[in-house]
């Protein structure tokens, strides 16, 4: 038996429970209603890293098209499913537009070259991180001009990208921000700093500049996705926030659709120095680390590592900080001295912990006047998802099935915390029903695909094939 089974009240013995569906002359008659009864299930932690979307390491890849249309290299299918076979479910793609840094109009031809990606890493299983910039840094140190694109080029390359972006939200689990100087990071640029030379300082006609591309971006997306920066002065710069906690986003502004609350956070040189080269920028620099601690509760974060530093790069240091920051994924290719230093325990542990981990602990169904069933669940991640999905109580009874919805925020599953969420269940067909928890993905296009549903880390419960785990709860209705 792998679940622990407790059974409360008069059918303490009873395997399954008896849900009674009163006729209107009994349900009139107090006497006459049904005994309530009740049975609760303890369920087994799994050990095992579970590879849940848009959460764990990553692998990144690019991709480019250069002046005479060459350089593009395709997703491939095989690669995608081996990472998937490794746990890895996402990757981080960089779009790299060469062709495109002086033209206002995309190749259509290239626009149907990143549809197919989109389509290979959906029919993988895979989401796709995505970012789009203009040019790739040779080595260091980077002079001017760099060959990034001005703002109306970009802006009207984002408006181009729009339905695209649109139609594949359901594989895009957020954006990085791109498009501005090397790497599209934000720094080396030729357009958006006035002095290129000393990239660093910046005026207020180069914030806003970067602010029209932000907003661009949030509104070429849906609102239920989300762009990520390259720091926090960034955010801060773009939305007039102070550092500091002051400026982070409170429990009442999350999720709440605002620019502020669908802006998060990448870091790519985590680990690297006092500052991140650059990362954190405020003076003193806690202000910026305390901003980002408050703010990750409620956005995505994530990132790469950049250099060997220690002792704050190793294992010890580097996972207490992915905890503080709420990191959802990291780049499991860069930097590999980096993480070789943290040991097969450490990448484990990574593995398990970044993003949310959900474990379910127990669930108990009820049945008599008010039949429901509660289910709770702990987080033992290092942050909650940042993107919304349904829950839903799943009842089958051989060919036929009922999906209940259960009223919570998936969002709101904080780490550490356990939530129990409860679902009515009336009104059921005669027989023998089997009762499942459902995190399935939010948009239709993959809302059956199990491998776009949340598993829990329990032992015994998932259901690969319809993506549901399972309650080992019954109910029989009886007529």
């Amino acid at each position: 038996m792998l679940h622990h089974r407790i059974v409360a009240g008069a059918v303490a013995a009873a395997a399954a429970l008896t849900l009674a569906v009163p006729t209107a002359a009994s349900a009139a008659t107090a006497t006459h209603r049904p005994p309530s009864h009740s049975t609760t299930i303890s369920y087994t932690a799994s050990n095992a890293v579970i590879p849940n979307p848009e959460r764990g390491f990553d692998h990144t890849t690019a991709t480019h098209y250069r002046a005479d249309g060459t350089g593009y290299t395709p997703l491939d299918l095989a690669t995608l499913r081996s990472y998937r076979a490794d746990g890895v479910t996402q990757i981080v793609r960089v779009f790299y537009m060469e062709k495109f840094v002086d033209q206002a109009r995309l190749d259509p031809a290239w626009l149907k070259l990143v549809q197919r990606d989109y389509d290979t890493a959906r029919q993988a299983g895979v989401g796709v991180i995505t970012r789009f910039a203009y040019v790739q840094g040779g080595d260091y140190p980077y002079t001017a001009p760099y060959g990034d694109a001005d703002l109306p080029t970009v802006l009207g390359h984002i408006k181009q990208l729009t339905p695209l972006l649109r139609h594949n939200a359901d594989v895009i689990p957020t954006l990085q921000e791109g498009f501005i100087g090397l790497w599209g990071e934000g720094y080396y640029t030729d357009h958006f700093a006035s002095d290129p030379t000393n990239p660093g300082v910046l005026t207020e006609a180069d914030q806003a500049a970067r602010r029209q591309v932000l907003r661009a971006e949030l509104a070429a997306l849906p609102k239920s996705r989300s762009v990520q920066v390259r720091t926090m002065a960034t955010k801060q710069a773009a939305l007039g926030l102070p550092s500091g906690t002051a400026g982070a986003l409170t429990p009442a502004q999350a999720h709440d659709g605002s620019a502020n609350s669908r802006v998060g956070h990448h870091n790519d040189c985590f680990l690297a120095s006092p500052d991140d080269f650059g990362t954190f920028l405020s003076d003193p620099l806690s202000l910026d680390q305390d901003y980002l601690a408050a703010d990750s509760r409620y956005v995505p974060v994530g990132g790469e590592t950049c250099t060997v530093n220690p002792p704050r790069s190793e294992f010890p240091s580097a996972s207490a900080e992915m905890a503080k920051y709420h990191y959802s994924y990291l780049n499991l290719d860069y930097n590999q001295d980096v993480l070789a230093t943290w040991g097969d325990a450490g990448m484990t542990e990574t593995a398990k912990r970044l993003g949310y981990r959900f474990t379910m602990t127990k669930s108990t169904v009820t049945t008599g006047r008010t039949p429901s069933v509660s289910v709770s669940v702990r987080n033992d991640g290092w942050a909650a998802p940042y993107n919304a999905r349904p829950v839903q109580v799943v009842l089958t009874n051989g060919k036929r099935t009922v999906s209940v919805p259960v009223r919570t925020d998936v969002r709101s599953w904080q780490p550490g915390k356990t939530v129990t969420v409860s679902a009515p269940l009336r009104g059921l067909p005669k027989g023998t029903w089997s009762l499942a928890l459902a995190l399935p993905a939010a948009e239709r296009s993959t809302s059956r695909n199990p491998d776009f549903a949340v598993q829990t880390a329990n032992v015994g419960t998932w259901d690969a094939r319809t993506g549901r785990n399972q309650l080992d709860q019954t109910v029989t209705v009886r007529r």
